[in-house]
């Protein structure tokens, strides 16, 4: 019994933690020392390219790019903005600085977000959504108002998957303040947005997909949001918060309803915020553990193929650590995962992902047992509980709980019961097909 405790303890442990990968033979994404000089047309489009900066009241934050996709909607990479209250951007063609206080959609898996400028219009440019022949030519430019427009080419490697997102693999060398830059193909249309990161030990340039974008913009709301509700609360949206009778956990195998709590409140916030994003649509159950619970959240999951492991991403930002004495781990409850002490002093959870505890009874011998290795008292209370209802006990005092199920724990007590492979990821799919807010 203590060795089934301790791997309980390191699965969970991991929930939240990279893996290495292997080092691989793999092109590096180097930038052609040409670059060719160009004519009119090009001249054109350079005005609906914006570079920008980001910030926090009069705190510069990021530097970076972005295009127009509508006369007055910019998009660019989220998380160069994420923390700002305001963008300051120029179009490449100008020298006049625009600013820029709201969005009205925002991925965060796909690290995009779309900004909306009341005080200026622009010729959006068009996004390339047909099949991109292989080795096609991808070039972006760098132009400041009154210079010459230059072409910096390169050529589009393949379509792949890096750390769970769908992207194109390109040769063009991205710096980081070009990130949100648009790549263009030879027909002058979108390929995606630019960005670069460190894979197999290599610094390598990639373009978020134009179709997500795309996807993007047809969610887009009507009423924009002020920048800052991206990482911060009001007291006005924390009301309505309160106020909310609960949510629906809309999986291929059945409805979950839930309330989440408000002794927990940022958490409870947070889940809302990305709910109303459409974070969770779509994201697979990707973690069952028999006699423990289920798990999802993870964003590398929504896009994953057979074999990949996943659940080892959340959404860019951690969680402070919460632990009340009324709220531990009885069946139902819902709680975040997060990476081990060693890697994680504050106990910090993870951002987005979560679990549902189906659990399982306990003896007053094991619980004894949990009490010396987690150096945790049981109240009486929580002694019956596990006794006679269950739970998961191993993890109080150390996991964060926000909420609990309402109703349709036997559609959970169902999803634990799947096959799973070593991972403990179900051989067949279970989709959490969306979060639903019950007003």
């Amino acid at each position: 019994m203590k060795r089934i405790l301790v791997s309980i303890l390191l699965i969970f442990f991991l929930f939240s933690c990279g893996k290495k990968e292997e080092k691989k033979a793999d092109p590096v994404a180097k930038e052609p020392v040409a670059k060719d000089i160009v004519g009119a047309e090009w001249e054109l489009i350079r005005g609906s390219v914006v570079k920008f900066d980001s910030f926090d009241g009069d705190r510069i934050l990021e530097s970076g790019q972005g295009f127009f996709i509508d006369t007055n909607l910019i998009v660019t990479t989220y998380s160069l903005v994420k923390s700002a209250t305001k963008i300051v951007f120029t179009p490449l063609n100008e020298d006049k600085k625009y600013t820029a206080q709201k969005y009205v959609a925002v991925d965060r898996i796909n690290d995009l977000v779309i900004l909306q400028c009341d005080s200026i219009s622009h010729t959006p440019l068009e996004l390339h959504l047909d099949s991109v022949p292989q080795s096609a030519k991808s070039m972006y430019i760098l132009a400041e108002s009154g210079k010459t427009v230059q072409l910096f080419t390169g050529k589009v490697l393949n379509r792949t998957k890096v750390k769970g997102n769908d992207v194109f693999r390109i040769t063009n060398r991205v710096r980081k303040s070009f990130f949100g830059m648009p790549i263009f193909l030879s027909n002058r249309k979108v390929l995606g947005t630019a960005y670069s990161a460190v894979e197999n030990y290599e610094e390598q340039s990639f373009a978020v997909p134009a179709d997500y974008i795309a996807a993007l913009y047809k969610t887009r709301s009507k009423t924009p949001s002020s920048l800052a509700s991206l990482s911060r609360v009001d007291e006005k949206t924390a009301a309505e918060n309160r106020n909310i009778k609960g949510l629906v956990l809309e999986t291929s195998m059945g409805d979950i309803n839930i309330r989440l709590f408000n002794e927990t409140p940022e958490y409870r916030d947070n889940f809302i915020r990305l709910t109303k994003e459409k974070y969770f649509d779509g994201l697979l159950i990707h973690r069952v553990i028999a006699e423990f619970g289920i798990q999802s959240g993870a964003p590398d999951s929504r896009n994953a193929r057979k074999g990949d492991v996943i659940g080892f991403k959340g959404p860019g930002y951690t969680l402070p650590a919460h632990f009340l004495p009324t709220l531990y781990h009885k069946r139902g409850m819902i709680g975040s995962p997060r990476k081990p002490d060693t890697k994680n002093e504050r106990l910090r959870s993870d951002g987005s992902q979560f679990y549902i505890v189906t659990g399982r009874k306990y003896h007053d011998k094991e619980l004894d047992e949990i009490e010396k290795q987690n150096n945790y008292k049981f109240s009486a209370e929580q002694r019956e509980y596990y006794k006679t209802i269950g739970g998961a006990p191993h993890l109080d005092g150390s996991y964060t709980i926000f909420g609990e199920v309402v109703s349709g724990m036997e559609v959970a007590d169902e999803i634990v019961k799947v096959e799973t492979d070593k991972e403990w990821r179900p051989v067949n799919d279970i989709r959490l097909k969306r979060v639903r807010i019950l007003k």
